[in-house]
């Protein structure tokens, strides 16, 4: 009976581990969304995965590069309309990380009309769950997954980014 009972905890044990509050990862993955919008560019860098804010130069150069280069995009008539978040996935264990991706869709305005890009948010979190940050998967944080996360699990397949669509 004991053996039973051991085996029974063995099996559920690593659902639990991954038993993660996705609505709690989406309502954040919003917030983060909602604060581009706004071009509250601090609230996003205070949500990106440290170890790319430290690849990146730090906190400050990442804001004056990031505040940079979307004027400069709002200056040639880009301009992010919407920006719809969807269902976590699956959560996968990469060293002492938990990590999960967060499809979403981007709408820009443009002089040529208003696109739809579709690529992922990689949700980290280093302390089982408790936090969360993300980092945006473009080709560039894609192509350095292996720097930025020596221990990424490689079963957490990332698809490309799809080209924009015009609408």
């Amino acid at each position: 009976m004991k053996l039973i009972f051991k085996i029974i905890i063995l099996l559920a044990f690593p659902s639990t581990i991954f038993a993660q509050d996705a609505a709690q990862i989406k309502k954040q993955a919003q917030g983060i969304a909602g604060a581009l919008l706004k071009g509250d560019y601090q609230t996003v860098l205070n949500n990106t995965y440290p170890k790319a804010v430290e690849i990146g130069g730090g906190k400050a150069k990442m804001l004056k590069m990031m505040t940079e280069g979307l004027d400069q995009m709002k200056a040639q008539g880009f301009l992010f309309e919407k920006i719809t978040i969807g269902e976590p996935g699956k959560f996968y264990k990469a060293g002492t990380e938990i990590h999960c991706l967060i499809p979403e869709t981007i709408v820009m305005k443009t002089n040529q009309g208003r696109f739809a890009g579709k690529s992922n948010l990689l949700a980290v979190s280093s302390n089982g769950g408790k936090s969360w940050s993300f980092l945006d998967l473009n080709r560039g944080s894609i192509n350095a997954i292996d720097q930025i996360f020596p221990k990424f699990n490689h079963s957490l397949v990332i698809p490309q980014p799809q080209p924009p669509v015009k609408l």
